[in-house]
């Protein structure tokens, strides 16, 4: 019997894990609004349009520029609860099971938020999540555009909190901004238990050679973006002898950059690496988990096992205990043999 068609449906349904989501790139224009009054913040604007008008960019440093002046309504934990609390549920709509989420404390605390509330309030909302059949945990993220000093002085403020977060992360602007910056930060917070990922924007200067920076000199268990490694095949080796994960985000790629990478995406899909879909910023980029498959799905031609093993991958590659992530392939099995089964022949 052939493969029933791959629909929209079935992708948002699909059980799927999130590993590339940025908790501040979830501020929709009507949450932004409700937490300016909330906190008698002057924004600019006074209508969910008028918030919603100033999202517009074409490139990723257009869109730094939108994107942390946005988070000047973040003040409370509530707040930080309230931000969390939404994407979950609306990442659970879209068959979200996991979410492994970054957050970038440096992003408040040089406004003098605390990092006490940051951490508590995101931490919070991913033990609610539970109710709704969410697991989730959190990734603590180093803004690469600031010292490696600011770096090491929040991962080691950070750490009374260890408990509340599962990992660190590097984001932001990568120009002149290499992993090697920060590696003696890195190597504490490896000492200390936690998992290792960096983000390898697409198409950057020196992109492949901050792919080898992360690879060789880091050592992480996860790489963010990162689809120029297809342009050095010893790299991709390397991925596959260690059964790395790449966190693809296929439409933000596409607001960046001319192409949203699906060429590169496939490929490497189709030599055996973990690659997985994510929504990364997705207030802002107006696509969630499920959209992104969609796109990737329409853009590819991708047929059901090439979805489903996008889905697999996406468990396989998170920090769940090994347990874990072997329940939730089952769902996916489960999901996928119920839908096979009810589909016209």
């Amino acid at each position: 019997m052939a493969s029933p068609a791959v629909t929209p449906a079935f992708l948002t349904g699909l059980p799927k894990c999130e590993l590339h989501l940025h908790l501040e790139g979830t501020l929709e224009p009507e949450l932004k609004l409700r937490l300016a009054n909330r906190n008698g913040i002057d924004i600019g604007q006074t209508t969910v349009d008028d918030v919603r008008a100033t999202y517009v960019f074409d490139s990723l440093a257009a869109f730094l520029a939108v994107y942390y002046p946005a988070m000047d309504v973040l003040v409370t934990e509530q707040d930080f609860y309230d931000l969390a609390s939404e994407y979950f549920t609306r990442a659970a709509a879209d068959g979200v099971r996991r979410v492994e989420a970054f957050f970038d404390p440096q992003a408040h605390t040089s406004r003098g938020v605390p990092l006490e509330a940051v951490i508590l309030g995101y931490h919070r909302a991913a033990v609610d999540a539970a109710a709704i059949g969410v697991s989730a945990d959190l990734i603590l993220c180093f803004l690469r555009d600031m010292s490696a000093e600011s770096a090491m002085e929040t991962l080691v403020a950070a750490l009374p909190y260890k408990e509340h977060f599962i990992g660190v992360g590097l984001d932001s602007d990568e120009r002149n901004n290499p992993p090697a910056k920060f590696a003696e930060v890195f190597a504490l917070a490896r000492t200390e238990g936690l998992k290792l990922t960096m983000h390898c924007d697409i198409d950057q200067v020196g992109s492949i050679d901050n792919i080898r920076q992360v690879l060789d000199e880091i050592g992480v268990d996860r790489i963010d973006h990162g689809t120029n490694i297809v342009e050095n095949p010893a790299l991709v080796e390397i991925l596959l002898e260690r059964g790395i994960g790449l966190t693809c985000c296929p439409v933000s790629n596409s607001f960046v950059t001319e192409d949203m990478k699906a060429t590169e995406m496939v490929d490497l899909l189709r030599l055996g690496v973990k690659v997985t879909l994510n929504s990364d910023d997705p207030a802002y980029f107006g696509a969630y988990i499920a959209d992104n498959y969609v796109a990737l799905a329409e853009r590819a031609q991708l047929g059901l096992d090439d979805v489903v093993t996008l889905a697999k991958n996406s468990f396989e590659a998170s920090w769940l205990p090994d347990e874990d992530k072997a329940r939730f392939i089952a769902e996916v099995d489960e999901y996928v043999a119920n839908w096979v089964e009810s589909s016209p022949a």
